[in-house]
């Protein structure tokens, strides 16, 4: 079944309705249909056929949702890339990923070129001179594929080094969104969806299961989060649902304050990393129970566990430090490092297992070798399941600190420091230690310039125990992070030892 294929219930029901919206321009689902056709047409006009990437490298617009969709429509796999990226750095995943097609702005187009890999015949086109409205085409039925063939490939954020292309078949998308509208959110044809995220990634994704619903998407194209814009397009749109947002976007929403004129929003979706307690505690209180978790990967989207709104009111620290409850046809285990499995309430990697798990990494075998093995998914998040069930994740693997042969784990620092008023941001992390082998760092963004290393230590001595204090502290301006706003604790590390 294509993927696309989801999307015939609401093309026939909902024909007239809005399908997509960006400023004044609006497709309704069917023109939406019938442009994806179209550029499926086009597509085969330039020789691609069923199979041929087409990497995607742009900001969100009108014409997003239609390419996105109509690749994967004409049995073809899309490579959407972050548009935060450099020129270069899409070049090694074109070099990677072999796409017939790129799409890009005018203004990376030269600099793009320059950079592809010698041999790579990739024709780029500039999104400014494409007239996808002038393309016509008869929407027929989309492009018959196995359920096992590649659909989309998620390049990972790369934190540890080059972005490997996690290979997500037309199964794991129809698995990852029919999973999404039973657990984590239940889409109405009356929503109106707000895409603030980035369409080549987590918003991306969301779009599936609302248009599967026939609801009507709202593309978010501004260069930056700016909450005061995104309370005005809820306001004056009528938004009922934030399809996708970071922990770092609620943060920004909690600042902006509270708004009387917002009263139609019922969801948001957030996931991506770990929220702190403090943060989702005010988001709730300011907000209400409109607030769904996820936890997911690239490698397994939209999926593994969640925590309902309704589990956010009122809840205990236990709940809202935890990833919620594993969601429907996924399988979790915890395992240890001989890859064997762990009682509840012990901590271990987190594996996973189910439709929703990548085929493999894009022509990657020995990562697949050791993210695969044994037909499990591991993830490299450790973890335990708490006495109510819900998966708790303590921190990456390759993050944890061990000081004097004890595990610590950077967030439950990072919860501590965060709770502190005078605190935008905080990343724990570990630096060499003659001693015990490794000690506990924390750089710290304040709000306050007045805030010092000994009201932190205070804090730190108050919540936590003797071991886990942070043995450095040191304050910065801002926290080196990739293009998809995750902390790089190895230039953390990197910058102390200089």
């Amino acid at each position: 079944m294509n993927v696309y294929a989801m999307l015939a219930d609401a093309i026939r029901r909902r024909g007239r309705e809005t399908a997509v919206e960006h400023g004044d321009r609006r497709l309704t689902y069917r023109a939406f249909d019938a442009a994806c056709a179209a550029f499926g047409e086009w597509l085969a006009e330039k020789g691609c056929r069923p199979g041929d990437r087409v990497l995607l490298f742009l900001r969100n617009g009108f014409d997003y949702p239609t390419l996105l969709m109509g690749t994967m429509r004409a049995g073809m796999v899309a490579v959407p890339a972050n548009s935060k990226l450099h020129p270069r750095e899409v070049a090694w995943i074109a070099g990677d990923s072999e796409p017939r097609v790129i799409f890009t702005h005018a203004e990376h187009v030269e600099a793009l070129a320059a950079a592809l890999p010698k041999g790579n015949a990739a024709e780029i086109v500039a999104i400014e001179d494409f007239a996808l409205s002038t393309l016509a085409g008869a929407p027929a039925q989309p492009v018959a594929v196995a359920p096992e063939d590649p659909a989309w490939i998620f390049y990972t954020s790369g934190t540890t080094g080059k972005p490997k292309g996690a290979t997500l078949t037309h199964r794991n998308l129809v698995a990852a969104s029919i999973n999404c509208l039973a657990d984590v959110f239940d889409f109405r044809q009356t929503d109106r969806v707000l895409h603030v995220a980035p369409l080549s990634h987590g918003s991306g994704l969301y779009l599936l299961p609302a248009l599967t619903r026939g609801a009507h998407n709202i593309v978010y194209d501004r260069s930056g989060f700016r909450p005061d814009e995104v309370f005005d397009t809820i306001a004056a749109r009528g938004v009922t649902v934030i399809a996708f947002v970071a922990p770092t976007m609620i943060v920004r929403l909690l600042e902006a304050g509270p708004r009387d004129d917002i009263g139609t929003l019922r969801g948001i979706v957030y996931g991506g990393a770990a929220i702190h307690l403090e943060h989702i505690r005010a988001a709730v209180a300011m907000f209400g129970p409109i607030f769904h978790q996820l936890y997911g990967q690239g490698e397994a989207p939209m999926t593994i566990s969640y925590l309902p709104g309704r589990d956010h009111l009122g809840a205990d620290d236990g709940t809202l430090l935890s990833a919620g409850y594993v969601r429907a046809g996924v399988e979790v285990r915890i395992r240890d490092e001989d890859d064997r499995d762990v009682p509840d309430g012990t901590d271990g990697e987190i594996c996973v297992r189910g439709d929703v798990v990548m085929a493999g990494y894009w022509r990657n075998p020995e990562a697949n070798a050791r993210a695969l093995a044994g037909g499990w998914l591991h993830t490299g998040d450790v973890g335990h399941f708490d006495t109510g069930g819900r998966l708790r994740i303590l921190d990456r693997r390759h993050d944890t600190i061990i000081s004097g042969g004890t595990n610590i784990y950077p967030k439950e620092i990072e919860d501590v420091l965060a709770s502190h008023p005078r605190v935008r941001e905080v990343a724990a992390f570990g630096v060499p230690d003659a001693e015990w082998g490794e000690s506990v760092a924390v750089a710290v963004v304040a709000n306050d310039p007045a805030l010092g290393e000994v009201d932190l230590l205070a804090i730190c001595r108050e919540h936590l125990a003797s071991f886990k204090k942070p043995k450095h502290v040191h304050i910065v301006q801002e926290l080196p992070k990739n293009a998809y706003g995750k902390v790089l604790r190895r230039e953390l590390q990197a910058m102390f030892r200089r």
